[in-house]
């Protein structure tokens, strides 16, 4: 089976098994977002570093970051139709590799659920 359908699979298992997200607190997501901002960037002045900057990530395809070089995974995955919508982006931030298993993001995932809805209603907050 090509590797692209399996991983496809995985995350859309991974998308059934995530609950519906509650509203978050943008304030405490920008709390927990330093753990993201040695790699990541967000606001008027963003730019990619070691990751890409998360401007207007939310609901938008992925891989589409100008200038960021991608991992092939993650650009097959995006071809797919890997979409960061915040059933997405829950599971990614509760574990990466299980949504793009050869990225490149090295972080292991955050493991409190308020975290999660949080740093997505700080993302949210960017366009």
């Amino acid at each position: 089976m090509n590797s692209r359908f399996v991983c496809l699979a995985t995350v859309l298992g991974l998308l059934a098994a995530t609950p519906v997200l509650a509203e978050g607190d943008a304030a405490e997501g920008e709390k927990v977002f330093r753990k993201c901002k040695a790699c990541h960037a967000v606001g008027a002045d963003a730019k990619n570093k070691v990751g890409p900057m998360l401007n207007g990530i939310i609901g938008k395809p992925a891989g589409q970051v100008a200038d960021f070089k991608y991992s092939a995974n993650l650009l097959e995955l995006a071809e797919g139709g890997l979409t960061w919508d915040d059933a997405t982006l829950s599971a990614y931030l509760t574990k990466p590799k299980d949504v793009v298993p050869k990225g490149k993001m090295s972080f292991a995932g955050l493991k409190k659920e308020d975290d999660i809805v949080n740093v997505i209603a700080y993302l949210n907050t960017f366009e």
